[in-house]
């Protein structure tokens, strides 16, 4: 009986040693840039933020869920007008999108690059004098970046995705970049 305490003892410690080499997961919060085409045949730029969570499956494999908001106002042609040369109005648009998916990560001295297939749901605003409108549609978006480690546990971000949207029976995509603080935990 003393065997068998010892042996259980020994590979619980074993076990928590090992998994204390591993990071149990991180969070993010930072700036974010959008470069969308939610007005046909019209780039725009939007600014805003994005958080995110992850949780470690297995050392190599997490699940993540991603928060953003992006915020901008830019010039629409009036129609039937077009051209350079066309009157315009002023359209405000909130774009917020909530996402979950796998990440795959692997740390190589200071650096941990990754890559991610998240889905979820995205939802716009649009506003202008006298106009409002909103939508939700289903969104992905695939990408990857990498983590430069600072001091243990604080790293620093760099993100880029492909979003994919279909607001207003259009499908967008988009091009989105983030940056910011990471804690490990």
């Amino acid at each position: 009986m003393r065997k068998l305490s010892v042996i259980v003892v020994a590979v619980l410690l074993l076990a928590g040693m090992a998994t204390a080499q591993v990071p149990k997961g991180n969070v993010f919060f930072g700036y974010s840039y959008l470069n969308s085409d939610v007005v046909p045949d019209q780039r725009n730029s939007f600014n805003g933020w994005n958080a995110s969570l992850e949780g470690k499956l297995i050392p190599l494999i997490g699940i993540v869920g991603d928060f953003a908001g992006y915020y901008g106002t830019h010039g629409v042609p009036i129609p039937p007008c077009t051209g350079s040369g066309c009157p315009t109005f002023n359209l405000s648009q909130n774009t917020y999108t909530v996402m979950f998916g796998p990440r795959i990560s692997a740390t190589v001295g200071k650096l941990t690059p990754f890559a991610q297939a998240l889905f979820g749901i995205g939802h716009i605003n649009e506003n202008t004098t006298g106009f409002s409108d909103s939508d939700t549609s289903f969104a992905t978006a695939v990408g990857g970046g990498v983590d430069y480690k600072l001091v243990p546990l604080l790293a620093w971000r760099f993100e880029g995705d492909y979003l994919h949207t279909n607001f207003f029976g259009n499908t967008q995509g988009d091009f989105r970049f983030s940056t910011g603080v990471v804690l490990h935990f």
